[in-house]
């Protein structure tokens, strides 16, 4: 029995294992538990071996690389169309070991642990603002329980947080509470500072993400991001970088007619939210008269296009530019001025 590709489904403790030859039957079907997986893994000659890119996915391609075994890490959403019918791990297991085997699958690249490393940053800063944002919007609710209202932001916290403790009409017990919430934002915008100082010393290391920077829209935050979590070489060109990020309209065409709708936001959306608000500060500041920021292209797009939507256009054409900075070594180059000779 000759094993030229193993489909592996994981869990937290249970590895389905699903294998064929060189003629695609199946000659393997196993269940083994964590341990036992690794030991099984460790026996059996260097071959293919395909997971679903998801979490743990990247430890275990490091450890079965290191045995020699190929590894290939498929996204979910292309696994999904080869899983026959109903949901089981043995199906799932089929499914990938199945995607794997077409010529045309697009494969994740395995990071290190040190490039995953550097992404739990992105991640944990990811977190320490939702979890700011939720802390805000409770204080700013509770508050206006009591008639006390101030504008959006996280600048207004302190002012009401005085107002609050102004106001004799406030329970002594709601102060308490509104103050330990004021406190907590403090916290968290205590570490958040202390990630984004972490941050801008990444980018200052590397000399990709300082020449990202250069393009209109995208700042320090945006360009260390692109550089942890894009890597030029597996996109054919900016378009596709653009589509997998999800700056692209939806498709339903058939019949030869072309239907196209609204964005897709079917891909990386923590950069397709910095690359949109970057864009938006960029038009911001296009739209004010002789800003260098106002290009042909942008104030024929403005005077045509509702805002936002010109923001998400923006938003791809800034990513066709980085995937070129990045995969040609390329600095930027300022477009002419509008009405420029």
């Amino acid at each position: 029995m000759e094993i030229t590709r193993v489909g592996v489904d994981t869990s937290k403790h249970v590895f389905t294992l699903h294998g064929v030859d060189a003629s695609g039957a199946a000659v393997l079907r196993r269940d083994l538990r964590r341990g036992a997986f690794e030991v099984f893994m460790a026996k059996l000659p260097p071959t293919e071996v395909a997971l679903e890119a998801c979490g743990g996915s990247h430890h275990w391609a490091r450890r079965l690389g290191a045995m020699g075994h190929r590894v290939r890490l498929i996204p979910p959403q292309y696994v999904k169309p080869f899983v026959k019918r109903g949901k089981t791990d043995r199906a799932d297991a089929e499914a990938i070991c199945e995607a794997a085997g077409r010529p045309g699958m697009r494969f994740v690249p395995v990071k290190s642990a040190e490039r995953q490393g550097e992404i739990t940053v992105l991640r944990t800063r990811e977190l320490l603002v939702r979890q700011r944002t939720q802390l805000v919007n409770a204080l700013r609710g509770h508050a206006a329980e009591f008639g006390l209202v101030v504008p959006v932001g996280v600048a207004q916290v302190e002012p009401l947080l005085a107002k609050v403790a102004a106001d004799p009409a406030v329970p002594e017990v709601a102060r308490e509470m509104l103050a330990l919430l004021g406190g907590q934002v403090e916290r968290v915008d205590e570490q958040l500072a202390g990630i984004d100082a972490r941050l801008l010393a990444m980018h200052k290391a590397s000399e990709v993400s300082q020449r990202l920077a250069r393009v209109p829209g995208v700042g320090p935050i945006t360009a260390i991001s692109l550089v942890l979590s894009v890597d030029p070489e597996q996109f054919e060109d900016g378009r596709h970088l653009a589509a997998w990020i999800g700056l692209t309209p939806r498709a339903h065409s058939s019949g030869g007619k072309q239907r196209l709708g609204g964005i897709s936001r079917a891909g990386h959306e923590r950069l397709r939210q910095l690359l949109v608000v970057g864009a938006t500060a960029v038009i911001r500041h296009a739209k004010r008269p002789g800003s260098r920021l106002a290009s042909p292209w942008l104030t024929q797009l403005l005077a045509r296009k509702p805002r936002k939507l010109a923001a998400v256009a923006l938003a791809n054409k800034t990513a066709r530019i980085v995937w070129a900075m990045m995969a040609r070594g390329e600095a930027y180059r300022q477009a002419p001025l509008a009405g420029a000779a």
